[in-house]
């Protein structure tokens, strides 16, 4: 009997033993996991937020404004050409709208002044014992002038065809924006001339540009802002006052 209750005992301990190591591999493995857990940083996650963009433009302001030399003056990657150029249009802009100066008259006076001095030093270079000057021969080429009459042709059309659509009743939005624009530009034509409103137009092209360039990080965001606040207005005038216009039936397009 008394062999009995040993084994019964022995026994009864080993499976004891048995569950208490169970219990302890389950609590390490636990905490094994939850340590491992913790270690484990956060994955970044694989899909970035698109940035916004002002006219929703994918590449650099260089890029959409051509890259070539007009790019460079505009953005002042050559501040002494940019400087030139700026410079040169505020001349004429205070010869002909402060000083008063017609443009016949200027171009007169500079061809007598620079004829009499070629004059005058090609016909007294014997008494002053210098050199004729030397008169380059000018010849302007065609292709620049034929590029440029071909691409004003090309950006007439399209706006010839842009005012044949809105005129034949086709497109609401685009009439309503380009009524607003005539509307604009009549009020800045009676505040002032065309050569002011051109000038003030080169120097907006030669500063808000590479301003634009500088702090477009910054600027993005608010314009993402007027945006989204313009296209809930819009919104709400096309939902009380577009939809309600009757409109005619379209006329299915020939292929």
């Amino acid at each position: 009997m008394a062999e009995e209750s040993e084994s019964k005992q022995s026994t009864v301990e080993s499976v004891m033993e048995k569950i208490s190591g169970k219990i302890h591999g389950h609590d390490s493995s636990s905490s094994s996991d939850s340590d491992s857990d913790h270690e484990k940083p956060a994955s970044p996650s694989p899909v970035k937020a698109k940035i916004y963009r002002l006219f929703g433009r994918e590449r650099p302001v260089h890029h959409v404004l051509g890259g070539g030399k007009p790019a460079d003056v505009f953005l002042w990657r050559n501040k002494k050409i940019s400087a030139g150029v700026l410079g040169g249009a505020t001349a004429i802009w205070v010869l002909f709208e402060l000083i008063e100066y017609n443009l016949l008259t200027l171009v007169c006076h500079i061809s007598i002044l620079s004829l009499a001095l070629m004059f005058l030093w090609s016909n007294a270079h014997t008494f002053i014992h210098k050199s004729p000057p030397r008169i380059p021969e000018v010849h302007l080429p065609e292709e620049p002038f034929l590029q440029v009459a071909a691409t004003l042709t090309f950006e007439l059309n399209q706006a010839l065809k842009l005012l044949r659509d809105i005129a034949s009743g086709r497109n609401l939005k685009k009439f309503l924006m380009v009524i607003s624009a005539f509307w604009v530009l009549s009020i800045v034509g009676s505040w002032c001339n065309f050569l002011t409103l051109f000038y003030i137009s080169f120097v907006l092209l030669h500063t808000v540009l590479v301003l634009y360039e500088k702090y477009e990080d910054k600027v993005d965001p608010f314009a993402e802002k007027a945006m989204i606040e313009i296209k809930k207005q819009y919104a709400v005038f096309d939902a009380k006052v577009l939809s309600k216009i009757p409109k005619g039936p379209l006329k299915t397009k020939k292929v």
